[in-house]
């Protein structure tokens, strides 16, 4: 039995609008990220060393970057009395609709990470996620579909600072 339907397929190529995370690439954010992943490089710091002077975040930075801005209903909050939320709240994350897929446990099948420059500090930087594509396999214990999910994260100019590619299995 497929689970791969034409109304999950009609999902694919859909995107995101582009959303800017709500504080710039500030110093005392990139200082606890570059803390947390131990990598205390004194071009994250406030010296600046780039080839422009200026300091930079780590190449993962990015990413982490997107949290929910004061004064703003948290997700899980607001699904709290819902018995059918499962906890998935990946459309936070990527502004992309949630998939039709109720009862459909979620495995983390890997990410793929291009990295093409540093965001600096006092950079706004934006992401923008579309479903690339949505295939199914069959395994041992039945049919199982990879939600293959792209992010760009770029600076207000365009500058693309970081590709993810995210795999998730739902079965």
């Amino acid at each position: 039995m497929s689970i791969l339907t034409d109304e999950i397929r009609f999902y694919v190529g859909k995107q995101s609008e582009r959303v800017f995370a709500c504080d710039p690439v500030e110093k005392g954010a990139v200082r606890r990220f570059a803390q947390a992943i131990m990598d205390e490089q004194p071009k994250y710091g406030a010296e600046g060393i780039d080839e422009g002077g200026q300091s930079l975040a780590p190449p993962l930075f990015p990413p982490f970057m997107f949290r929910r801005p004061l004064g703003t209903e948290d997700p899980i909050s607001k699904r709290a009395e819902d018995p059918d939320f499962d906890g998935l709240t990946l459309s936070v994350n990527t502004g992309l609709p949630d998939l039709p897929l109720p009862g459909l446990a979620l495995l983390n099948g890997g990410a793929e990470i291009e990295f093409y420059r540093h965001a600096r500090h006092g950079e706004w930087v934006s992401q923008r996620s579309r479903y690339s594509d949505i295939y199914e396999r069959e395994s041992k214990k039945g049919p199982m579909l990879f939600v293959v999910t792209e992010t760009d994260y770029e600076t207000r100019g365009g500058d693309l600072l970081v590709r993810v590619r995210q795999v998730n299995i739902r079965r």
